[in-house]
Formats: C-alpha cells, sequence, structure tokens
C-alpha cells in the first residue's frame, strides 16, 4: 500500500511547505511547522471556500442602518461581563484553557441556564453522553432542555444544527472534530481550520451563537493556527491554578464588546460559583503592619480591581543578583530599579528583588510602577506603608509619576472598600472631594518615596 503524501504546515498562519525547516517561509515564525497528511486533490462542494461573511452587492455604507446586537444573557454575571453582556445572534465564541480548568463545566452551567430561553445544542467530542449526564447530576443543574450529541463529524453535525435550528450550540472541543472532505487526523492544522470556518459560516448563515472549546499548548496558546483567533468573533482565556479554587476568565477579542474585561469564579462541589467582590481575593489579611506590601488599584477592563503587591529585597550572594517578578513584566522591573537609583537615590545594585501579585493576578497596565516601587523601598527599609493606604501610577523614565486612565473610579473603588488615603499622579487628582477618601498627589517619584503619613 502505497505510502499517503505528507506536507508540513504551519501553526501560526496555516502556510504549507514540502518539507520540513526551521523557518515558515510564509510567516517566517520559527519551529511552527508541523507535518500533515496532504489533501488528495479537490474536494467537493466548490462554495466550501465562499466569504464567511456571504457576499451581497455593493452599497454605500452611510446607507447602512447600524443597529445594536440583542444580547442573550447566560445569566451567570461574571461570564456575562466578560461577553460583553451575553451571547449574541450569530456570534462565534473560543474559550480556551488548560486541562481540568473548568471550560466544559461553565459551559455546561451556561447551557443550563440559557435552555430556558433558547434551544441549546451541546456537541461532546471527547466525552460520552454518559460522562456529561453524570457532570450535569454532580452540579445540580436542569439539564432536561439541553440536547445532546456525542459527535466528531462535521457534517453531521452541521446537518443536526440545520435540523434542530438551536439558539445556541456547544461544541466540545473543537480539536477533537474532523471533516469527511479531507484526509488528515482530527487536531491537525488543516481540520482545525476547516471545522472552525464551517462552523464559523454556519453561524453567520442561520443565527445560532456557537460557542468552541480550545486547547492550549503547554505555552498557553490556543493550539491550532493563529487563522482560528481571527475567524471568531470573541476568544476568551480561561485562567487558573488546578490547585487552588480560584479560575480567571479574560477577553482578549470581542467584535460586541470591551477587550481585557475578567470574570472571577471559585470552583465548588457544585460547580463554578461567581465571586462577586474578586478585589478580597487579591487582598492579604495581615494582622499587622507587613513591610513590603502595598496595595494598588488596578483597571481590568471596565472594573476597578484591588491588588495587593509584595517585595522582598534581601542581599545577594551571588555574582548576578536576581530580579523575579510573579505576575508582573520582569524587564519593567530592572527598569524601575534603573530609575529608583537614578531619581530617588536608592542603589539595589547587590540586592535580589522579588515581586508577587497576590492571588494569582496579572497585572500587565504601567499604572502598576508607582505601587511596585514603593513595595520594593518598604521592603529595602524593613518600614510598612500606613495602613489603609492605597497608590496607584506609571513612573516615567525621567522620575516623573504620570497618571492612568479612569483614576475617579479607582478612588471610589478603594473608598467602598475602607481605604482612607492614596497616593496618586498630581494628574489625576480629582476636583471634587471623594467621600471616605484623602487623596495625596505626587509629581515626581522622590515625593512619593519621601512621603510620610
Amino acid at each position: 500500500m502505497a505510502r499517503a503524501k505528507s506536507v508540513f504546515s504551519c501553526t501560526e498562519c496555516g502556510g504549507q511547505a514540502p518539507k520540513w525547516q526551521g523557518q515558515c517561509p510564509h510567516c517566517e515564525a520559527w519551529n511552527t511547522l508541523v507535518e500533515t497528511a496532504a489533501e488528495a486533490g479537490k474536494v467537493p462542494g466548490a462554495n466550501r471556500f465562499a466569504s464567511l461573511g456571504g457576499t451581497g452587492e455593493v452599497v454605500s455604507l452611510g446607507e447602512i442602518e447600524a443597529k445594536d446586537f440583542p444580547r442573550l444573557p447566560t445569566l451567570i454575571g461574571e461570564f456575562d461581563r466578560v461577553l460583553g453582556g451575553g451571547m449574541v445572534e450569530g456570534g462565534v465564541v473560543l474559550i480556551g484553557g488548560d486541562p481540568g480548568i473548568g471550560k466544559s463545566t461553565l459551559l455546561l452551567q451556561a447551557a443550563a441556564r440559557l435552555s430556558e430561553q433558547v434551544p441549546v445544542l451541546y456537541v461532546t467530542g471527547e466525552e460520552s453522553a454518559q460522562q456529561v449526564a453524570l457532570r450535569a447530576r454532580r452540579l445540580e443543574v436542569n439539564a432536561a432542555k439541553i440536547r445532546l450529541l456525542p459527535e466528531i463529524e462535521l457534517e453531521k453535525i452541521q446537518a443536526t444544527i440545520a435540523k434542530l435550528k438551536p439558539g445556541v450550540a456547544v461544541i466540545d472541543s473543537i480539536q477533537t472534530l474532523y471533516s469527511a472532505a479531507l484526509t488528515s487526523a482530527p487536531g491537525s492544522v488543516a481540520q482545525v481550520r476547516e471545522c472552525a470556518a464551517q462552523f464559523t459560516r454556519v453561524a453567520k448563515q442561520s443565527g445560532t451563537a456557537i460557542v468552541f472549546v480550545g486547547h492550549v499548548t503547554k505555552e498557553g496558546a490556543l493550539a491550532g493556527p493563529r487563522v482560528l483567533e481571527h475567524m471568531v468573533d470573541t476568544v476568551l482565556y480561561f485562567e487558573g491554578d488546578t490547585h487552588t479554587s480560584f479560575r480567571l476568565i479574560r477577553a482578549f477579542k470581542n467584535r460586541f464588546g470591551a477587550v481585557n474585561e475578567m470574570g472571577v469564579f471559585a470552583m465548588t462541589e457544585k460547580g463554578l460559583r461567581e465571586v462577586t467582590n474578586p478585589s478580597a481575593l487579591f487582598l492579604s489579611q495581615h494582622r499587622a503592619d507587613v513591610a513590603g506590601s502595598c496595595v494598588m488599584v488596578t483597571q481590568e477592563g471596565t472594573r476597578p480591581l484591588l491588588v495587593e503587591l509584595q517585595a522582598l529585597v534581601d542581599e545577594s550572594h551571588g555574582a548576578q543578583p536576581r530580579r523575579l517578578t510573579v505576575g508582573l513584566e520582569q524587564n519593567r522591573l530592572a527598569m524601575l530599579l534603573a530609575v529608583l537609583h537614578r531619581h530617588a537615590g536608592i542603589a539595589l545594585f547587590d540586592q535580589d528583588v522579588f515581586v508577587n501579585a497576590v492571588g494569582g493576578v496579572r497585572i500587565a497596565e504601567p499604572g502598576a510602577d508607582l505601587a511596585v516601587t514603593l513595595a520594593i523601598v518598604s521592603s529595602l527599609r524593613n518600614r510598612a506603608l500606613p495602613a489603609k493606604h492605597v497608590v496607584f501610577g506609571e513612573v516615567g523614565l525621567a522620575g516623573e509619576v504620570r497618571p492612568v486612565q479612569r483614576g475617579q473610579e479607582r478612588l471610589r473603588e478603594a473608598a467602598k472598600l475602607g481605604f482612607t488615603h492614596a497616593i496618586i499622579p498630581a494628574a489625576n487628582k480629582p476636583r471634587h472631594r471623594i467621600e471616605g477618601i484623602e487623596v495625596v498627589a505626587v509629581e515626581r517619584l522622590s515625593e512619593a518615596v519621601d512621603y510620610r503619613a
């Protein structure tokens, strides 16, 4: 029997090469070519490669009536927050996360609530119908109205969606499906790309909202070609440590809502439970003031969030002092240490510096700069910062403290949680006093370092 021909497909752009090479010839990414079976000739159905958005006549953009997309809420508040208010008719959502993080649990809970409003089809390609039924019983959800389909063939799932016309379809997971028109194995680049394209076309033509579950690689990125993320309308990542009960879900792309939104859940015996006050997760409860601890107000999408940053500065016993961060950008820490030396006269060239964001949250915004520097100085001097103080602000290379967005919302959130003082950039100082909180406005990093309550 003749050996099937193979090609090498790029997991980043989907381009193909006849043999393996270190760099993709199309997108120039390194080590992204994987071997897949070559497709045998032309597949039936010329409309397979039609535009996902459909075709039509040329019209003037000004003649098109712009309407808001109606939302279908999942009735899970944190999930709806990340989606932008709920599911959208004809929208395609891709949710990825580590194995066992709770993706199927969350979607089964959401499907049960959605089934009270619209018909819901749950396609399971990884588990049997009995396994899904056992999970529904353990979660104690009302799954009587959910239509379940254990199937991995694309064409059969498409026929079922056309027949049942569900309002929402959940595909668990996209990497297990295959199309009979292709010869490669399920999970290959070609299969994932083709199945996603076909389901996206079904969603746009029928109005069914479709949710994909996607696997992630060991680096934490969604497995398969990056074109998969371009096809869909919303990309969500489910994060968290499987050894703790807390889970974070973030939106990295959303055509129908804000990006960088975050929802917080706690994993319990009855499934995922919403955390209505996530700031409590990221604040340690110290009995006394502790050196090296500083509370900041970060902005996750539209939600202000209080997070405790902890720093530990210790004498280095090696030739190269260590700089380690958890939850923050390590290169930015090196920059802040240089600014501290140059503009505040605090040298740390012979000290190990460790910085951690409590609770496993990741902070990407520069508004954490001032809090990081004050936590480092507090640990170096072994002197705790004043109690009930919060800090936010960006630090520039010239030693200035620059403003951040939505400063007043951050202050109101801090006051609501009982904080009485805030060290903030002078440009963020509110014109009118905010009840319950005193503002200390600083223009230079040296002013914040020398601050005394």
